[in-house]
């Protein structure tokens, strides 16, 4: 069991113009094509996606932004509750306006959020983490976590945000690639 705990309920959401606001991020890492060999192994990005508790598919870890923290702290938070790791922000990557089934309250009937989304580069993964008992989790290559996306949002901020943010900002100091598939797929 772990000694963390996740939050929970909306005494402290914040809202903005009938939005639910909300902070979540697209951890990553790397790993080496070839385990042996350094020398000829490239480096390959891999993104940390966490199962739907609500239905199939995946999901990057995200929840509400609280009045008692910053939009980062927020993240941050929810990488940690949702999906069992740490690390550091290296970027914002967009915000994404998407409405919710299961978060419809009396301020957002029709359930609307605008979402933060950040790139979270993963420094530990946790053996025990607050949600670990319903949250499963898988690292990707990008081509595989766009075709796993549950949401239209969550593709467009895989494939138009990050992967965006990382060939801007990282991927030359890097010398990685950040493949992204041109088919986007229908969901909702």
């Amino acid at each position: 069991m772990s000694d963390l705990v996740a939050r929970t309920g909306r005494l402290q959401q914040r809202y903005e113009a009938g939005c639910r606001l909300v902070a979540g991020c697209i951890p990553y890492r790397y790993r080496r094509s070839d385990e042996s060999s350094t020398a000829n192994s490239k480096k390959i990005v891999e993104v940390l996606m966490i199962n739907s508790t609500s239905g199939p598919g995946l999901l990057f870890p995200k929840g509400g932004w609280e009045n008692d923290e910053t939009v980062e702290e927020a993240a941050v938070r929810e990488a940690l509750e949702e999906a069992g790791v740490r690390g550091e922000i290296k970027g914002f990557i967009g915000y994404y306006k998407f409405k919710s089934k299961t978060h419809q309250d009396e301020i957002t009937p029709e359930g609307s959020c605008k979402a933060a989304m950040f790139a979270l580069l993963v420094k530990e993964e946790l053996d025990l983490w607050p949600e670990q008992s319903t949250r499963k989790r898988k690292w990707l290559e990008i081509p595989e976590a766009v075709k796993q996306c549950r949401h239209a949002w969550m593709h467009e901020a895989l494939t138009e945000g990050f992967c965006k943010w990382y060939a801007d900002n990282v991927e030359t100091a890097e010398q990685v690639e950040c493949p992204i598939s041109s088919s986007s797929p229908d969901r909702d």
